[in-house]
């Protein structure tokens, strides 16, 4: 059967950064007035061109995401099981390289965690680890994902790539969906982040979301880290295409996108582009425009004061609270984390804040009995 990789093959890096750089005024306001927006539009209002069009972008966008989204925003948070690693990337604290304390949670830990966030109100969860197949793979998984999701109605991972059974299994055992981000979708500068471990396989992490859709995985999240390449608009455009052949393919599966900018970390590197904050915006926009049923996700690597701004345009999910260590919010032991936050704030103070801006938090995704609880 095919993947993703087969449509990758036919696109040309150069050639899309060319198309995107050379739209003009005039093709971003064809790309406004679309009724549905393609290919062509989408690298219009990805352009520089667009830039002086954010605000019709943003008040298009943030109509279209109240007619297909309403006014509700689903919280979420992660909770790190592990930072052991056996990659060495250029851009993560717990690259294998790096000089950290290393932390597994066994069981009790993990329960205690658990129960620290659901004192918060979180009802959805996102599971992350560090990429060491041997130590935290399937066997670990099998032993905890089961109990952790007692204690939460939704449940998704963000960990090493696994197979199309493993996938299958997962979901057996409660497992929602999946995020996995393919950093960039340009191999040799992939490849000069990634110079350590199974992370190196460029085309094994391109054909991930294939294995989640055809094991019936719920939710697939796909995401590019904006500044590891040097043109974040062409990963970008790339993204919009695995988001495309996904949708056709798999069409039984949901979608969520993001769109994470780096972020200090032990060991991290300066970033090959800048995308700030008014790009950013375009981006989200843009995407909503493009893909209006797909759900966008904000995390707290940005700040409190973007976030209150930005989320009421066209974002459906947000991360809140979030510590990026094994035993965050039980421990706090700051020095084991992945990355630093910018968004610090407790959950309740991010829940406030959308409700003084319109916005409905919801805490909780779906009830057992509507039929997705763990078997």
């Amino acid at each position: 059967m095919k993947s993703f990789v087969s449509q990758w093959e036919t696109l040309d890096w150069d050639d899309i950064r060319l198309r995107i750089h050379s739209k003009t005024a005039a093709d971003v306001e064809r790309a406004l007035n679309a009724v549905n927006v393609g290919r062509e539009e989408l690298m219009a209002l990805l352009s520089p061109a667009a830039q002086a069009y954010l605000e019709p972008l943003a008040q298009k966008a943030q109509r279209l995401t109240r007619q297909r989204f309403g006014h509700a925003v689903n919280l979420f948070v992660p909770l790190y099981l592990s930072n052991l690693c056996a990659n060495d990337c250029t851009y993560c604290g717990f690259s294998m390289s790096n000089r950290i304390r290393r932390k597994t949670l066994d069981a009790d830990e993990i329960a205690r965690e658990c129960q620290a966030i659901r004192k918060m109100g979180f009802d959805n969860l996102l599971l992350v680890t560090g990429e060491h197949q041997a130590k935290v793979g399937m066997a670990y998984f099998r032993e905890h994902v089961p109990a952790i999701r007692q204690h939460f109605s939704s449940l998704m991972m963000e960990v090493q790539p696994m197979s199309e059974a493993e996938y299958a299994e997962l979901k057996t055992l409660g497992l929602d969906g999946v995020l996995v981000y393919q950093e960039t979708y340009h191999p040799s500068v992939y490849s000069q982040h990634h110079l350590k471990g199974n992370k190196q396989d460029f085309f094994f992490r391109l054909e991930t979301p294939d294995r989640l859709g055809r094991a019936g995985v719920d939710k697939i999240g796909l995401g590019a880290l904006i500044g590891l390449s040097d043109s974040w608009r062409t990963d970008c455009y790339m993204m919009a295409e695995h988001l495309l052949w996904l949708q056709k393919t798999y069409w039984q599966s949901r979608y969520s996108v993001a769109f994470p900018r780096l972020r200090p970390c032990a060991g991290g590197i300066q970033p090959a582009s800048i995308m700030d904050e008014a790009q950013l915006v375009q981006v989200i926009c843009a995407f909503r425009l493009f893909a209006p049923e797909v759900e966008q996700s904000l995390s707290t690597r940005e700040s409190p004061q973007f976030r209150d701004k930005v989320v009421p345009l066209a974002i459906n999910t947000v991360s809140a609270f979030s510590k990026t260590q094994p035993g965050g919010y039980a421990d706090g032991q700051t020095e084991l984390e992945q990355f630093s936050p910018h968004d610090n704030r407790h959950p309740q103070q991010v829940a406030k804040a959308l409700i003084q801006s319109g916005m409905q938090p919801v805490w909780k995704d779906w009830d057992g009995y509507l039929g997705r609880a763990a078997k």
